[in-house]
């Protein structure tokens, strides 16, 4: 590294380290990728592959848990490095399998190709055993053992596979917490695995709730993750060149001028602030609820006697449904909790009905909200004897304040976090939306493939129980 070259903390806006470093493989892989290739880093790529391929003492990479997560402007030159890096590690570690996922084919695709050539290149020729490129079928396959696979989120690409070692998640702006659930089991016999997501910040609609929440995690100053954000300032005027260079570490040795230019006048303004300066959008809307409040909340041990309360609830989409319990204690505190959450896709919702009347008998009230695709389900509750409470707008108002005023006054309870993990995402993503003009709020969803329906069924399940006049007349237990 030139010693004029900036250290990487400076250059970067945001740069998170885990804790407990102690070494690095990055200098093998370095080598190696000089040795064979003739490849020379840049400043910033050499010294984020020393932290990527970070160790602590016992040989695991600092990073193994909470992964690396790269935010980077388009053009910068994040897949050469990320590329060369798990070419090098499949030569390095015999029968190590990469996989290698982007949300759009046409992105796989063009991975696929740059991989494709380093593998023909004559220094990396022998050390080659196949490059299979049939559609849907795309892998470098070394003559170790090690393979490299690649594949396209959008066509279900990374489920069913084991003994993964290293996961990319290219575009992680287009990436859903579905999506990750589905990728890193592959990774769970993995004996030092490494997740590795990067992307461009995303666009207001983008299902981008997984990127979001890690990078809200990273600002917050959590450990073992490793965090790196290049951007320009948040008011840049862009075609401030200085403002160019903030925000591409590449620019103008590798990136010329005329690449940001072209970027520039195929883009929108707005997209060329986020793809061409990395530049976050500030969400406008407020946080539905504060984290430290839902922090104290949880308890590992909740009272569960009382009034019983339950509520149903369904995306516009139709895709899952939720049913949100609650306790009423005689004090005036409850604790709330995610009875149930399940596909409609793979289970149909019939069930629902069954699960709620099963419970009627011991039940204090059961809620739908009147304008909720769950209120398909009335008819048939109805012709099992349960009497549904049904909301109209301003009781969902009064049904969220309730809520955000309990919590603040510490009078509420859920799960310990992680119990209850789509109830917990859907906390960590929603807004508010105002409701009427009086100041009443409603929950309201960050990104277009974020389910609140968690969310919203135990705020209707606490109302329930605050409005209901039904009393079974006896002491009740909440079903865990």
């Amino acid at each position: 590294m030139s010693r004029s070259a900036p250290k990487l903390s400076e250059a970067a806006r945001h740069l998170l380290i885990p804790s407990g470093i102690v070494s690095s493989e990055w200098p093998r892989v370095r080598q190696l990728a000089q040795a064979l290739l003739g490849i020379e880093f840049d400043y910033w790529q050499d010294a984020l592959g020393m932290l990527i391929l970070a160790k602590r003492a016992d040989g695991r990479y600092a990073a193994g848990i909470g992964g690396v997560v790269m935010s980077l402007c388009r053009q910068v030159g994040k897949t050469f490095l990320i590329g060369s890096m798990v070419f090098m590690l499949c030569i390095l570690h015999p029968g190590l399998l990469v996989l290698w996922t982007a949300h759009r084919s046409r992105t796989s695709d063009e991975t696929f190709g740059d991989m494709r050539s380093m593998a023909r290149r004559k220094g990396a020729r022998r050390r080659i055993a196949r490059i299979r490129s049939a559609n849907g079928q795309q892998e470098v396959a070394f003559a170790n053992g090690s393979r490299i696979l690649f594949g396209a989120r959008e066509r279900g690409f990374g489920r069913g596979f084991k003994g993964v070692g290293i996961v990319i998640l290219d575009e992680a702006q287009i990436l859903t917490e579905t999506a990750m659930s589905d990728m890193v089991p592959a990774m769970n016999t993995a004996d030092n695995g490494l997740l590795i997501m990067m992307g461009t910040p995303p666009k207001p609609g983008d299902p981008s709730e997984a990127f979001t929440i890690r990078r809200q995690e990273a600002l917050a100053g959590t450990d073992d993750m490793l965090y790196l954000e290049f951007s320009a300032d948040p008011d840049a005027d862009p075609d401030d060149r200085k403002q160019w260079a903030m925000a591409n570490p590449s620019y103008p040795k590798r990136t010329p001028a005329s690449s940001i230019l072209r970027l520039q006048k195929q883009l929108s303004p707005d997209s060329f602030r986020r793809e061409g300066l990395g530049i976050w959008d500030t969400v406008a809307a407020s946080s539905a609820i504060d984290p430290a409040q839902w922090r104290m909340a949880a308890t590992d041990e909740p009272d569960t006697a009382g009034q019983v309360g339950y509520a149903i609830d369904m995306p516009p989409d139709r895709s899952s449904l939720a049913i949100g319990g609650c306790v009423k204690h005689a004090d005036g505190s409850a604790h709330i909790e995610l009875k149930a959450f399940e596909s409609t896709r793979s289970k149909g919702s019939a069930w629902a009905v069954d699960w709620i009347a099963d419970r009627w008998p011991h039940t204090a009230a059961v809620v739908i909200d009147g304008q909720s695709p769950a209120m398909a389900l009335l008819p048939d509750l109805k012709a099992r004897h349960v009497k549904v409470i049904t909301t109209s707008a301003p009781d969902m108002g009064r049904a969220c304040g309730r809520m955000l005023d309990m919590l603040r006054d510490g009078k509420l309870t859920h799960l310990a976090d992680g119990k209850q993990p789509a109830l917990d995402i859907a906390v960590a993503n929603a807004t508010t939306r105002n409701i009427g003009g009086s100041g009443a709020v409603g929950w309201n969803k960050l990104g277009s493939d974020i389910d609140i329906s968690p969310l919203i069924a135990v705020t209707l399940a606490l109302y329930g129980t605050a409005v209901t006049k039904r009393d079974p007349n006896r002491k009740q237990r909440l079903i865990r």
